[in-house]
């Protein structure tokens, strides 16, 4: 019986990166985000049996959506082995006390809201399947660890996701529901194209970064969802290794 998989981000990014892997691998994977033709276009890529995909437009941020999803996802492919929580944004690279109400709630709708909700209704599917349980990975971020200029908001949320990973992780032993945390440091996806052309150090001066291959990330995930139950990697920092994180400052 092939394993079935929530892709939450999966039209761009490392959550495309992430879904593409799990279907080449033979998982059958929703594929979840804002935007369905972007969904689409990752289904293409993938190039795989579209018997085994589902495309699922989801706001993470509004709580009906997110159990919509997880019913449609459980009614389509029968149960939930693992859930990749990978959904996020950011705020504008401004100081701090010019940054808006709005600016900051929009980024903790989907960074830390949305994360939670996944996982509630995670948690909810996998406790009723038969067999129990299931894996949980949640994307952090090594910014949470040692944060960049004017990026409040975001590094406010991986932290938040953090706390959630070892919350979620205890509450889910009695249950066989593994809950671990990737923390990646520049993997090439659009987002990170500007660290090519240089992006702002600490020390106030802009600085090229090196990035990795996101496939890297997408092999690391499909390493972490093969474990089986009885292990888990509760935390992973991937980063391109000679990017500025260990001494940034």
């Amino acid at each position: 019986m092939k394993k079935t998989a929530i892709v939450t981000g999966a039209g761009s990014g490392i959550g495309r990166a992430v879904a593409i892997t799990l279907l080449r691998a033979g998982y059958c994977v929703t594929l979840a985000g804002r935007r369905a033709e972007a969904l689409k276009e990752t289904l293409a890529l993938a190039q795989a049996d579209p018997t085994a995909a589902l495309v699922a437009p989801t706001d993470v941020s509004r709580p009906e959506a997110v159990r919509e999803l997880f019913d449609e996802a459980v009614a389509t492919f029968g149960r939930l082995d693992l859930l990749f929580n990978n959904a996020g944004s950011g705020a504008p690279p401004v100081p701090l006390d010019e940054l808006t109400v709005a600016q900051w709630r929009s980024v903790v709708d989907v960074n830390l809201t949305g994360v939670f909700l996944c996982l509630q209704q995670a948690f909810r599917v996998m406790k009723a399947q038969k067999p129990q349980g299931g894996r949980i990975i949640n994307n952090g971020s090594i910014s949470a660890h040692a944060p960049r200029p004017n990026s409040a908001p975001y590094t406010a949320t991986k932290h938040a996701v953090t706390g959630l990973t070892k919350s979620a992780s205890l509450d889910g032993r009695a249950f066989d529901i593994a809950v671990g945390q990737i923390d990646i440091g520049n993997a090439g996806t659009p987002m990170t194209e500007r660290m090519r052309q240089g992006v702002m150090q600490p020390y106030g001066e802009l600085a090229v970064e090196p990035v990795m291959d996101v496939q890297i990330v997408a092999d690391a995930v499909l390493h972490m969802a093969a474990l089986p139950l009885d292990a888990n990697v509760l935390s992973m920092t991937l980063m391109a290794t000679k990017m500025p994180f260990v001494g940034r400052g």
